[in-house]
């Protein structure tokens, strides 16, 4: 069977028409049994009369047989004739048994029908109880084939059904993820905007406050201001050439201004050389110049304070000579510290000035710092000691310790900050991290000579140079650079906090000059 379906779908023809196939077969098959049969019942039908006639003939030759066993056959021509007659005699009676008879009421008997013989009814019902069973199983193959066809469509409508929703579901999947990406994606560009806006404003408020910033330090070196390069714009203003008269007149102005000797001695030399090679061709050109030997000056000890990130406390010791502000700058380191998102403690080592304790524990009230101090008199380092401790053990970031700042006896007060630094490097032996010299710039060249004190006994590491908006003396800022090459951290040009500004070289002289 399975070698017929594969030589019907070889051949293009559907293995779906097999069972009608078979059925017409059989039918066709069982048609021609039928016809067959009843010819065959229908020549038997129509010769009655051989059949009877030859029984008469069968009858006339027994009697003659009979008759002749006791005689002699006699051939005659009438005994040939008698016979021939009484065989038809014979046949004619065997045709009238056979030829019915119209019955007469008066005789009407009933008589049973006659019984058809099994021989001829049998083939006509096998016949057509074949043809029935044909008949049924191309019905039942018909009606498999339908069941089948309509099972298949249901299928098919099924999976076209599935399909559908399959494609309805997934493009709902899509649209609701193109949705999603188009909201990530305005959301993203909605945060970028308004992150761009925060930081152009933010960067525009920089400026602005920058712009204040750098208002408030020119205001704070006008004096300064007044007396060095008002003096220099005069003097450059009238000046029509360059000559050695208009750098003598710098010269003198420079020294006037603290800038000190060998800073002024460097910068006129420098102009003189600049000159000789025809660099500088007017008296503007000139002043020019001069701010750029400033500028390259002030340069070099530009270096912003960078504490450790790996200590814990990151500590600051803040040395100078009493008035000249430590305390005030403590405070507003602290402040800035704070504003930086840094734990700060102050340990107040100044025992020895009155009322120095309570000035620091002001600031520290004022800026919520946790201060550790003792009563006036107590020993520094003791003061030092504990708070050291105890920023190490509460973790604190930044730890500023102020210390005694007396000048009459200098001798006590350096051994005082030695013993200092002794005590702090029993618990950190890298503490402490900072050394800051603090410097009043209306000191003039006092300055200098207190820097080289501190900077002997206990290893300054950086200055801060307060009270410049107080001052004409600005100009020791130079001096110092020049001569000590310490980095320069802060400068003090007003009382407010934002006023201790980080030292920048440029912005400095540009307030001067501009």
């Amino acid at each position: 069977m399975e070698a017929l379906y594969t030589w019907m779908l070889d051949n293009g023809l559907d293995p779906n028409l097999l069972p009608y196939g078979a059925g017409a077969l059989a039918f066709v098959i069982l048609l021609v049994i039928y016809l067959y049969l009843r010819g065959s019942k229908t020549e038997q039908q129509a010769s009655p009369t051989s059949a009877v006639e030859t029984e008469a003939r069968e009858t006339v030759e027994s009697r003659q047989v009979a008759d002749g066993a006791g005689s002699a056959p006699v051939e005659t021509e009438q005994d040939t004739t008698e016979a021939r007659t009484q065989t038809e005699v014979a046949v004619e009676s065997a045709l009238e048994v056979e030829t019915p008879v119209e019955a007469k009421p008066e005789a009407f008997v009933e008589v049973e029908p006659e019984q058809p013989e099994p021989e001829a009814v049998e083939p006509e019902a096998d016949v057509a109880d074949e043809a029935e069973q044909l008949a049924q199983e191309r019905a039942e193959a018909e009606r498999q084939a339908l069941e089948q066809a309509e099972a298949e469509k249901a299928a098919a409508e099924a999976a076209a059904r599935q399909k559908a929703e399959e494609e309805a579901v997934a493009a709902k999947a899509a649209a609701e993820q193109a949705e999603r990406e188009a909201a990530e994606k305005a959301r993203v560009e909605a945060e970028k905007a308004a992150a761009e806006a925060a930081a152009k404003a933010e960067a525009e408020q920089g400026e602005a406050r920058q712009t204040r910033l750098f208002e408030r330090i020119k205001s704070g070196l006008s004096r300064t201001k007044s007396g060095l390069t008002e003096q220099l714009g005069s003097l450059f203003l009238g000046a029509k050439e360059i000559d050695d008269d208009l750098l003598e007149e710098i010269e003198t102005l420079l020294l006037m201004a603290d800038v000190g000797v060998e800073a002024t001695t460097e910068i006129v030399t420098r102009l003189t050389e600049r000159v000789a090679r025809k660099q500088l061709k007017d008296p503007e050109a000139l002043r020019e110049a001069l701010k750029e030997e400033l500028a390259e000056l002030l340069g070099g000890v530009e270096h912003p304070l960078r504490l450790p990130q790996d200590k814990s406390p990151a500590v600051i010791l803040m040395v100078g000579v009493n008035g000249v502000g430590k305390t005030t700058t403590i405070g507003k380191l602290a402040k800035r510290y704070q504003s930086e998102g840094k734990s700060v403690m102050l340990a107040a080592g100044d025992t020895f000035r009155a009322a120095a304790v309570e000035q620091l524990q002001v600031w520290g009230e004022r800026n919520n710092v946790p201060v550790v101090a003792q009563h006036t008199g107590a020993d520094s380092a003791s003061v030092l000691f504990d708070a050291l401790q105890s920023a190490k053990a509460k973790g604190v970031d930044v730890l500023i310790a102020d210390t005694a700042g007396r000048l009459q006896n200098k001798d006590n007060l350096m051994q005082e900050l030695q013993k200092v630094v002794r005590v702090m490097q029993k618990i950190d032996p890298s503490a402490p991290h900072e050394v800051m010299l603090v410097l009043d710039a209306g000191t003039g060249q006092n300055a200098i000579s207190q820097a080289k004190q501190f900077k002997e006994a206990v290893g300054v590491t950086g200055i801060t140079l307060t009270k410049l908006d107080g001052t004409a003396k600005g100009g020791i800022i130079f001096a110092i650079a020049k001569q000590f090459g310490l980095p320069i951290r802060f400068i003090g040009v007003g009382e407010q906090v934002d006023d201790l500004r980080p030292f920048e070289a440029n912005e400095f002289v540009k307030a001067l000059f501009d």
